[in-house]
């Protein structure tokens, strides 16, 4: 289908640079959201912490905020204008970011943590909004992917910074900053990640708001009671679908968050070469999965298959199995290492599928509350718990810092066999509910 046949739709050039302006927000916040995966060490150290309270870092409290205030930014989605709304969200989470650098205790860390979540719950739900407005549903799922390959590219550019700075350590340190006084090189590299955000989130005022498509307004809100009522029809999706998805979180933040200390503890390999090599190959296989992901979820939709993003999940996690599995149970560091690559493949390609499929079954007017609780449910899993359930695992499970390769095991392999499990058994319910959007209008 050309351009021509969709003309209420904006123009397919300044779409693309609509998505290149948003994947650019997006690496920032994954930079911002990940860089701790690396310091994991230092930070242990200087703070005197467990790999619990270093989980807890990582994922609960930011992944509380993030998703606590999702809820209300969705609701504000439907109705107010998007890049506003991620311009205040991204300067707002890009300063909490810096303001890391400033934390002398453990508290003070947590705290600021909560902050970047704040900020954070701007961004997708606007942007997934966005994108759905920008793009027509058989050309929605590769630009939902271009978008979500912001979470590898920014998990990848988190590692290699968080990898030369541990390098950068070894020879220094404390650096110091004019005003603020010594800091050490962990505290350093939130300034240096976090601060850039700031100003790029006037970027976003270069981005037009578009007509909000199938309804050709930016009308009144649909009270909350409507909303509710129309999800509630379509339940038995909502769970399938965002449980299934989540349990697909779970196991990728749980295995971001502790594979390279997995690589430190287990085979001896240093901060910086890991940190490095890791951020190399998230950065290039895990863009090259969740394109692949988009393309196939596409190509489905266009051969007729409607629950062909749901299928995209299925692929992905039993893709995942052999390969995520071998990795961690690997007795040999470079096997270990070079099963990463279909590893992280796999685990990339549902990223743009899964919220293409929300668009598929929600009329506009509801696309940005129905985002925010999917992202609201696959965050608190993934997010919140991934990292810490491994962290958990092995503290309180198995007693020893070195078998956090079978606490990897354990929780991301049980978590991605029942993603397989929701989300097949979700396919009839999925297919209902994008019969029924059709037959009720959009």
């Amino acid at each position: 289908m050309t351009p021509d046949e969709h003309p209420q739709f904006p123009p397919p050039r300044y779409a693309w640079y609509v998505v290149g302006v948003l994947t650019l927000a997006y690496v920032c916040s994954f930079v911002d959201r990940q860089i701790l995966t690396l310091l994991v060490a230092p930070i242990r150290k200087d703070l005197g912490i467990s790999d619990t309270q270093m989980g807890l870092l990582m994922g609960f409290s930011f992944a509380v905020f993030y998703t606590l205030f999702g809820l209300p930014v969705g609701r504000l989605v439907d109705s107010r204008k998007r890049r506003t709304i991620i311009a205040v969200g991204m300067a707002l989470w890009s300063a909490m970011t810096a303001a890391c650098g400033l934390a002398r205790t453990y508290v003070q860390l947590l705290v600021v943590r909560m902050g970047v979540g704040v900020g954070e719950a701007t961004l997708s739900p606007s942007a997934y909004s966005l994108l759905a407005d920008y793009f027509p549903p058989e050309r929605r799922t590769t630009a939902m992917s271009v978008y979500s390959m912001a979470i590898y590219l920014g998990s990848g550019l988190a590692s290699v910074l968080g990898g030369l700075v541990v390098r950068f350590a070894t020879t220094t340190a404390t650096v110091v900053l004019p005003g603020l006084g010594s800091l050490r090189p962990w505290q350093f590299v939130f300034f240096l990640v976090g601060l850039p955000g700031v100003f790029l989130a006037l970027l976003m005022f270069t981005v037009r708001e578009p007509a909000r498509q199938e309804t050709g307004t930016n009308g009144p809100q649909v009270p909350l009671r409507v909303a509710l009522r129309y999800i509630g029809r379509n339940a038995r999706t909502f769970l399938h679908h965002n449980l299934g998805f989540a349990l697909l979180s779970f196991s990728g933040y749980g295995a971001a968050g502790w594979v390279p200390t997995m690589f430190i503890r287990r085979f001896g390999w240093s901060n910086a070469d890991i940190g490095v090599s890791y951020g190399v190959i998230v950065g290039i296989f895990g863009t090259l999965g969740i394109l692949t992901g988009g393309w196939v979820g596409d190509r489905l939709r266009h051969r007729g298959k409607v629950d062909g993003n749901m299928w995209v999940g299925i692929v992905a996690a039993i893709g995942w199995l052999p390969f995520g599995l071998s990795s961690m149970l690997a007795a040999n560091g470079n096997l270990a290492f070079w099963l990463l690559i279909p590893t992280v493949f796999f685990q990339a390609m549902p990223w743009g599928a899964a919220p293409a499929a929300i668009a598929e079954i929600m009329p506009n007017s509801l696309r940005g509350l129905a985002s925010a609780i999917y992202l609201f449910t696959i965050n608190l899993i993934g997010i919140g718990l991934g990292p810490t359930a491994v962290g958990w695992f092995t503290d309180h499970v198995l007693h020893n810092d070195k078998m956090v390769n079978i606490s990897l095991a354990i929780t991301t392999g049980t978590a991605e066999t029942f993603a397989i499990i929701l989300l097949f058994s979700g396919l009839g319910s999925f297919r209902k509910s994008v019969e029924r959007l059709a037959q009720e209008g959009r």
